[in-house]
């Protein structure tokens, strides 16, 4: 690599619109009684589950979570939806995912002190995208006046690293000077505000970084991208089956099965011991150990795991300042997490400091970069 690639800018934008758990258990429970009421007589005979009640507190002990962003409120909690009501918009008109992606966009520009002519390419990695084509790193590379090209990409709540990783690759390989990535995580529509397990794991947010050459930045907090490292390993046991075979398939194109769901304790079983043994290795490539780490920008899906993970880690757990947790307000918001962890606790760090970056979710996925303040 014939010069030093960094991170100089970074953008964590948020819906206005709230939902506290407080708020979406009182809808969930609602629905419940309202579905085990209509439903009484197969529930007795046994052919049909009755829906469990939830609490804030059965909430905030399983994950960490307390609120979340959503970008349309309206739907969402009423008993007769359950799910956002978004408009759609023509196509003449600018998408809603491009538009909080713009905003992400803007704010990591702005930090990076980068102007759209600095720009070469534009990544939009997250983990759905409203529609096939065209991408919406075109519409947003288009809305921003950027010559080069853009592309999107799929790696569920890997996508955020992996977008980077490829950033790093192209500037390494000289094809792009300065590339912007983006990560506009609208998951609200894929939620299933039906399942207790599952309906209060995911708020909105759009984030975007900014990599580029050192010999180029002039932001006044950059980072050296000293590697990259990703890993990849096939499970079930997180998935959305959401596509457009759904018409050659004659099923429900929204059932249950298309919507996110998991098997949360294989998950935890299996991806806490992955993430800490894919992060020690990625460390010693440099011939670090954990305890060097200043920061850890971390996955923000459930506080138990970071809490797990730290400590496999550390051999110890790893306080607010180390391993800042954002999931409280935010909740899980698929890539973007370890990105908001990022842009909100970056700025004390010192010459010299290390910090991990480092997501893991679906597929099984994992990504990390390991990073040193300049």
């Amino acid at each position: 690599m014939a010069q030093q690639i960094v991170v100089s800018g970074v953008g964590v934008w948020n819906p206005e619109f709230i939902v506290t758990n407080e708020e979406l258990v009182a809808s969930y429970n609602a629905y419940a009684d309202a579905f085990n009421a209509q439903h009484n007589e197969e529930i007795e005979a046994g052919t049909v589950a009755a829906k469990p009640h939830s609490s804030a507190e059965f909430i905030e002990k399983a994950s960490g979570i307390k609120q979340r962003y959503i970008y349309c409120k309206e739907g969402a909690l009423e008993v007769e939806r359950m799910r956002p009501s978004i408009p759609e918009r023509s196509e003449t008109e600018l998408s809603d995912q491009a538009e909080i992606a713009l905003h992400a966009a803007k704010k990591a520009l702005a930090e990076a002190n980068k102007q759209a002519s600095d720009v070469d390419a534009v990544i939009v990695s997250c983990a759905y995208t409203q529609r096939s084509y065209p991408a919406i790193a075109i519409e947003v590379q288009e809305q921003l006046g950027i010559e080069g090209f853009g592309f999107d990409m799929l790696v569920a709540c890997s996508a955020a690293t992996f977008g980077m990783h490829r950033a790093y690759e192209m500037i390494a390989a000289g094809n792009a000077k300065c590339v912007l990535v983006i990560n506009p995580e609208l998951v609200s529509p894929q939620i299933n505000y039906t399942d207790r397990d599952s309906h209060f794991i995911f708020g909105d947010v759009a984030t975007a970084t900014v990599l580029e050459t050192a010999e180029t930045a002039n932001a006044e907090h950059v980072y050296d991208v000293l590697s990259t490292q990703a890993l990849t390993k096939y499970s079930n046991n997180i998935r959305s089956n959401f596509g457009y075979m759904s018409r050659a398939n004659d099923v429900d194109p929204y059932g249950p099965d298309k919507l996110f769901h998991q098997a949360g304790r294989k998950v935890f079983k299996e991806v806490c011991p992955m993430a800490a043994d894919h992060i020690e290795q990625h460390l010693a490539r440099h011939s670090l150990v954990a305890a060097d780490v200043t920061r850890w920008w971390l996955h923000q899906a459930n506080i138990n795991m970071n809490t797990l993970i730290c400590k496999r880690l550390l051999g110890r757990e790893a306080n607010a300042q180390e391993a800042p947790i954002v999931l409280d307000e935010y909740a899980n918001t698929a890539s973007a997490g370890s990105v908001i962890a990022f842009g909100l606790h970056h700025k004390d760090l010192t010459q010299g400091d290390y910090g991990v970056l480092c997501s893991f979710g679906a597929g099984y996925s994992i990504g990390s970069l390991v990073l040193q303040k300049r």
